[in-house]
């Protein structure tokens, strides 16, 4: 509420942005909110100085947003997601908010070097994969697409962790990107709430309690304060809220435990509640890190719905217009919670009946599916989830009946069937299964590429489909092309604008203007200068930071992503393997220089993908070493890749790699990324590879491998790996020289675990797509030794991307899914 008088308050003037403009304000806020003058300033309080003198504009136009009345709006979206991958802000603000030029010319007539001293902002350790950064993509372009909405998520103290590389095993560091404050953030302590754990489950007193109303008493409680971060649109036309949730204890200090000499236990409740916001994805292979795992879903989604709710009370004050007014999406499975949770709070705090709770619900909920493997669809142990959270627990179990006996007066459904359907899993140790909560709470279900939502549709949620068959549909994912061509690449943006224009910078399908100088000589000759500069840029980084001497002049082939063996980096490594050894058997040959870059990070507890790792470091010290191979093969992982280090590899690579088992992969981003800055794609027909070859066409994208069809016809007919291995000399041999250790002399039976997984069932196809994938290698090879073939394809791969823009994705969720226009 305004106070007295203010409503007539008169607004600033809207701030200038010439360059002398812009320095005044730094120099200002340099002498008056850091307490230096210019002399005695160094380079990271010039980057807070730039960075307060940005936010000051993303400020207005972010209360000019807020502002909008509800009326105004329609409805609001809330985008729930455990990750948030948002990177650095100084130059995505900067830029959405037309102040780049300017900004550059302010500091440069101030003798400071604005590449400098972005270089020294922190990564927000936010998130980890594609999953964070594709929320970061679809905040900025809910922003951009004029679609208001919150982002909620947790305010990680040490992200997921910094990897950092010993003797070639990656090794887990906190990521301290908090430690010297973040200037985008403001605590905004008023919003604060309870979250509860544990407890007892008593009916509901007095003469007024509904049926089904109950009253949790929770034997554990914490403060769940937000914290905003603005997010600015293209051209600041409107700046959203991601408000991030820090957990905070009710008595910071037990001062009776203190006074009598237990100085830890004085902590005990301090310490708890700040382990809820301290890591990303604590390791789940315990009790304890499953317990803490849950425990920071609910923290989140509890804060968030109570935040939603309260909102709309104050604004609408009946809560049976809350799916008029709010659409909550969820991202993934980890804040299904939500689900029981905005049950409980309709059912207990507002006292409606089970049925119009449901109904509100499930209007209100959208869920967005991002994985086809069994185990990545939590579920939690029932003991564990009826310990921490009773009271959703019995709502689990309300639901659940409801659920079952609709699906049995349906007529279509056999016990096997129901037992799939049922929200708990009663194979073995009973789980509450938590994908099948979220479709069951939601009116829409979504995949992320046309064929992930298919096989949805036939594998995971098969049943579930059968009961619900309209609630499924598609939204292929997408990039927002600001951060991953018109910043990041900042030479081949300029090229483009020079071609066709600025219409590509308001709607990235005009970029198909650029298809008609594909086999401009000229054309492909700067185009090609561009990506040298790039590589160059990215050669001389890595010589810094890890002294590896990489040749610009050569190919550079780059695997990005998570380890897992499912995307499949072991492929890679064994076909560089063979590579280096049939370059050493046949000198003769006209072999194309290649460069192999991997980077990535493998979840604390995943040995295989640790491992994963190390055997490409110890590939890497082989080859490199090697002089018989100097000049024609270099191997060499980028420890802690980042969205920073992608802004910088992206655009250097000549070749992606996205080869994840056909059927595995829900879409993919970075496949994107790659393509529109310039690269060639090899992979599998996977994930939204499908799409991105019928839009770049099959001759401009470089396909192998099994279908997703073709690899579940191989496993349902008893697929043998090793008759695939006996039939391909060269993988037999690469096989036999990890496993046997030659690149592991100190361990010689390091890998053979590891390959003998291949041996002996090979579920990610490993040995069934060599030689495929050995094949479309040499391929490429033949395509890099064809300069003005190489340039043509590229060009095409950059022209006709538009389609994949986060701003179509989000217009399709908006019309489809949010029904806001």
């Amino acid at each position: 509420m305004a106070l007295k008088g203010t409503t007539n308050l008169p607004r600033p003037e809207p701030r200038q942005s010439a360059p002398d403009v812009l320095a005044r304000e730094i120099v200002e806020r340099l002498t008056y909110r850091i307490g230096k003058n210019a002399v005695a300033a160094k380079p990271h309080d010039w980057l807070h100085a730039v960075i307060l003198s940005i936010r000051d504009r993303v400020i207005d136009a972010w209360i000019s947003s807020t502002q909008k009345t509800y009326e105004e709006e329609g409805r609001r979206v809330y985008y729930l997601s455990l990750e948030f991958l948002i990177g650095r802000l100084m130059r995505d603000a900067a830029s959405n908010m037309e102040l780049m030029d300017d900004m550059q010319a302010a500091l440069a007539s101030l003798g400071v070097d604005i590449d400098l001293i972005a270089a020294l902002e922190p990564d927000a350790a936010l998130g980890n994969g594609g999953l964070g950064r594709l929320a970061a993509c679809f905040m900025e372009s809910m922003a951009t697409v004029d679609v208001p909405a919150y982002g909620y998520g947790i305010r990680y103290v040490n992200g997921m962790f910094r990897q950092e590389m010993s003797d070639g095993w990656q090794v887990e560091l906190p990521e301290t990107w908090l430690t010297h404050g973040n200037p985008w953030e403001f605590e905004r302590r008023e919003a604060s709430y309870e979250v509860g754990f544990g407890g007892l489950v008593d009916p509901a007193e007095g003469e007024n309690a509904g049926p089904h109303q109950m009253m949790w008493k929770p034997v554990e409680r914490v403060i769940a304060t937000p914290y905003d971060t603005p997010i600015a649109g293209w051209r600041g036309k409107r700046v959203n809220t991601l408000r991030l949730w820090e957990a905070q204890p009710i008595d910071p200090i037990l001062l009776d435990k203190f006074n009598a000499g237990d100085h830890l236990g004085a902590l005990s409740e301090s310490n708890r509640a700040e382990a809820l916001t301290r890591v990303l994805y604590p390791a789940d292979s315990s009790a304890a890190g499953q317990e803490l795992r849950l425990r920071q879903e609910y923290f989140f989604s509890s804060a968030s719905l109570q935040d939603i709710v309260r909102r709309h009370l104050q604004y609408f004050g009946s809560i049976q217009t809350l799916p008029d007014k709010a659409a909550i999406q969820l991202n993934d499975t980890h804040p299904a919670v939500a689900v029981a949770e905005l049950m409980r709070i309709l059912l207990d705090i507002h006292g409606l009946d089970f049925d119009e709770a449901w109904d509100i619900t499930r209007r209100t909920f959208s869920y967005t599916n991002h994985t086809l493997l069994p185990e990545a669809l939590e579920s939690w142990p029932v003991p564990l989830f009826e310990r921490l959270l009773p009271r959703h627990m019995q709502i689990v179990y309300a639901v659940n009946s409801r659920l079952l006996a609709e699906a049995r007066r349906s007529g279509q459904f056999d016990d096997g069937a129901i037992s799939a359907i049922s929200l708990i899993d009663e194979g073995g140790a009973r789980r509450v299964r938590m994908g099948n909560l979220a479709f069951a709470g939601s009116h829409s279900v979504n995949g992320v590429s046309a064929l992930h939502t298919d096989l949805m549709k036939v594998t995971v949620f098969s049943d579930l489909h059968r009961l619900y068959p309209a609630r499924i549909n598609n939204k292929t994912n997408g990039v927002t092309f600001r951060r991953w061509l018109m910043q990041c690449n900042h030479g081949l943006f300029e090229l483009i604008r020079e071609a066709i224009g600025d219409a590509f910078m308001d709607d990235a399908e005009a970029l198909r203007d650029l298809d008609r100088f594909a086999d401009d000589g000229a054309f492909q000759q700067r185009f090609m200068a561009v990506k040298r500069a790039n590589k160059e840029a990215l050669a001389s980084l890595l010589r810094k930071r890890l002294n590896a001497r990489i040749d610009p002049a050569a190919l550079f082939d780059i695997q990005i992503k998570r380890i897992h063996e499912y995307k499949r980096q072991l492929l890679n490594i064994i076909e560089a393997v063979s590579l280096y050894d049939q370059i050493r058997s046949h000198p003769e040959k006209d072999w194309a220089p290649r460069v192999k870059l991997f980077g990535g990070k493998a979840a604390p507890s995943y040995h295989n993908a640790k491992l994963i790792i190390k055997l490409a470091n110890d590939v890497a010290r082989a080859v490199n070493y090697d002089p018989a191979v100097q000049g024609l093969l270099k191997v060499q992982f980028v420890p802690n890749y980042n969205v920073s280090m992608a802004e910088v590899m992206i655009p250097a690579a000549d070749l992606s790699e996205q080869i994840s088992t056909a059927g595995m992969e829900a879409s993919g981003t970075g496949n994107m990324k790659f393509a529109v800055n310039g690269a060639l794609t090899i992979g599998t027909l996977d994930g939204a590879n499908v799409e991105m070859r019928d839009h770049v066409g099959e001759e401009n994208i470089i396909i192998f491998g099994l279908t997703a069809q073709e690899v579940n016809e191989r496993r349902a007919k008893g697929y043998d790996p090793r008759e695939a291995i006996g039939q391909s000399k060269e993988l037999s041999q690469a096989l036999n020289a990890i496993a046997s250790g030659v690149f592991s002399p100190d361990d010689p039976d390091r890998y053979k675990g590891l390959i003998d997984g291949i041996y002996n069932s090979d579920w990610f196809m490993v040995a069934a797509d060599f030689d495929s994938y050995s094949a479309a290698q040499r391929r490429v090879d033949e395509l890099w030794r064809d300069p003005a073939i190489w340039a043509r394809m590229a060009i095409h791969n950059v022209a006709r991307m538009g389609w994949f823009s986060s701003d179509r994705t989000i217009r399709e969720y908006a019309r489809d899914i949010w029904k806001i226009p």
